[in-house]
Order: C-alpha cells, then sequence, then structure tokens
C-alpha cells in the first residue's frame, strides 16, 4: 500500500515523502492516526503542486538545519546522574536530559529528533544523533558523570 506522509514517522519516511507500507499498518495506524493518505493519483498530483510551491520554503528550512548543525558540531555535554557504587546510573539517560542540556548551552532541540543508539545506563562517553532536516544530522558526544 502507497501512502503519502503528513509528517515524519519514526523508521518510515520524512512529511511528503511517497512510502510502501504494510496494509495493516496503513489502514490500521498511519490513516487513523492522520499521519498519512492513501496515494492516490489526485493525491499524488496535488502534493507535486504543493511541494513546487513550497520549493523556496524548504530550501530555506534545509539551509537553517545545515547552520545549526555547524554550531552543533563544536558541542560537548556533559551530563550528571546519580549512580552506585559500581557506577551502574539508577534509570537511564535519555533524549530529555540531553535536550535539556542543550537547552542550557543555549540550543533548544525538539527532544522528539534526539536519538541515541544504546542505552545509557553507566558512566561513560555515547553519541546521540540529532536529525535537524530529512538531509541533515549531526551527533553530539556526551558524558554520563556520577553526581
Amino acid at each position: 500500500m502507497q501512502v503519502i506522509l503528513k509528517e515524519d514517522v519514526a523508521n518510515v519516511g520524512y512529511k511528503d515523502d511517497i512510502v510502501t507500507v504494510k496494509d495493516g499498518y496503513g489502514r490500521n495506524f498511519l490513516i487513523p492516526q492522520g499521519k498519512a493518505v492513501i496515494a492516490s493519483e489526485s493525491a499524488k498530483k496535488v502534493l507535486a503542486e504543493n511541494l513546487k510551491q513550497r520549493a523556496h520554503k524548504l530550501a530555506k528550512m534545509k539551509e537553517n538545519a545545515e547552520a545549526l548543525a555547524a554550531k552543533l558540531e563544536n558541542v560537548s555535554l556533559t551530563i550528571g546522574a546519580k549512580t552506585s557504587s559500581t557506577g551502574t546510573i539508577f534509570g537511564s539517560v535519555t533524549n530529555i536530559q540531553i535536550a535539556e542540556a542543550l537547552a542550557k548551552a543555549g540550543y533548544e532541540i525538539e527532544r522528539k529528533i534526539i536519538y541515541i543508539k544504546d542505552s545509557v545506563k553507566e558512566v561513560g562517553n555515547y553519541k546521540a544523533l540529532v536529525k535537524l532536516h530529512k538531509d541533515v544530522s549531526v551527533e553530539i558526544p556526551f558524558e554520563v558523570i556520577s553526581e
């Protein structure tokens, strides 16, 4: 089943992409949640016209994302967490703590676009991926220390 995404969906695609998904996922989740519409011929024509009209705006958004990525490349974060005597964190460090640390550093980044590859449950050095745009992403190193 082909659908046109109305918003970014993790591991599926970005807004205005035409993607192929399994029938049940499209019918039972994406369409009822308002995240996608069926990719009929008329919907594809409307999408093409909208993209044509928004091309300049999308180029500006990508340019802004690239500028922010250039600023974020030099950022290194330190996150404090309560730990046991062996260095194991009580709980884990998530994208919420990284978004808060970036806000303290002066960068307002939405937590939904921050991805951590491995679960952070011990003191040490890790990397988080920030997807600023469909084509622009930056890795931010962060260190977890004991409070």
